[in-house]
């Protein structure tokens, strides 16, 4: 069975808040520009409390265009059997889908006919197994370390396997004999001296070393909302900044590793009903692995991490 999917555009809604004084005003100054807009609570909630239904399928073909994809999927218990149909999805899902390609998303129905796919994940036996195992290693990694787990400049950076902006697996072992840059940002954050402004030194890093001729340098940018912060939400974030991602890539994966990840590298986060409260912290990583160099917050300079970068 077919039947035909539309596109259908949700808000999706999470305000935050910071630590810190000057980060405090500019959450109210964020607040006072329309953050708590009643139309867009309203949205927001509309949105969370949509019947959703969790959904296993393999992808049989691709409508970029049309932002279609048709799918294989397995019975849904006391909903739908297993059949072959089609399903809109956003563009970047799209983008990273292939044919072939085994998915475990959300399924949004709707009462007039047209289904919609969201919160996609690659379901590929191989790649969930590297990421699982890799968040295992990184789970007994942290605890041995215990207190110590907080990773110091000198100290080398932990292991880890994530699903990049296009949904790859990449395991940390790829960047080994290259220059690393390391944050974590989340696609959502409504402040703009926060991780939009972090994003945007990130590009300007990559700007002042390929201008400095410096061609082996890797940046990571982590999320630390891995529930909404899917591969394809990374990339249309990616995408809506026109960044090249030859050297440049946003890894999500289980919640379990990003959590530890941001335990070894400082990191604190604090969740609190929908809020997300969390600081900042940037890492440059030599060659070998190690941590050279870090800076905490907001104020930090594109080319003080640039000129701390080995020459060729």
């Amino acid at each position: 069975m077919i039947t035909r999917a539309t596109d259908v555009r949700l808000f999706f809604g999470r305000r935050v808040r910071f630590w810190g004084a000057i980060v405090s005003a500019a959450v109210m100054l964020f607040l006072a520009a329309g953050c708590g807009d009643k139309a867009r609570d309203a949205a927001a909630s509309a949105a969370s409390a949509e019947e959703r239904y969790p959904f296993v399928g393999e992808v049989i073909s691709v409508d970029p265009e049309a932002r279609i994809l048709v799918v294989h999927h397995e019975e849904i218990p006391d909903y739908m059997p297993e059949m072959v149909m089609e399903f809109s999805v956003s563009a970047a899902d799209a983008a990273n889908a292939r044919a072939g390609q085994h998915i475990r998303a959300e399924l949004l129905p709707r009462e007039d006919g047209p289904y919609r796919l969201v919160n996609i994940w690659p379901a590929d036996p191989l790649g969930e197994s590297l990421v699982s195992a890799g968040a295992d290693a990184l789970r007994q990694d942290t605890m041995i370390r215990g207190r110590s787990a907080y990773r110091e400049v000198g100290e080398s950076i932990p292991g880890f396997t994530l699903y990049d902006q296009s949904g790859a697996v990449v395991q940390s072992a790829r960047f080994r004999g290259k220059q690393v840059m390391i944050n974590f940002i989340y696609t959502r954050c409504p402040v703009p001296n926060m991780c939009p402004a972090a994003t945007m030194k990130m590009m300007e890093v990559q700007a002042l070393a390929a201008e400095a001729g410096i061609s082996d340098l890797e940046l990571i940018s982590i999320t630390l909302d891995p529930e909404y912060d899917t591969p394809g939400v990374l990339r249309a974030y990616s995408e809506a900044r026109g960044i090249d991602n030859t050297n440049f890539s946003f890894l999500t994966g289980p919640e379990r590793a990003i959590r530890d990840l941001l335990a070894q590298f400082g990191v604190l986060v604090k969740l609190e009903g929908p809020l997300i409260n969390h600081t900042l912290a940037t890492l440059l990583i030599d060659k070998d692995g190690r941590i050279i160099h870090r800076a905490d917050g907001t104020q930090w300079e594109p080319r003080d991490f640039v000129a701390k970068m080995h020459r060729p």
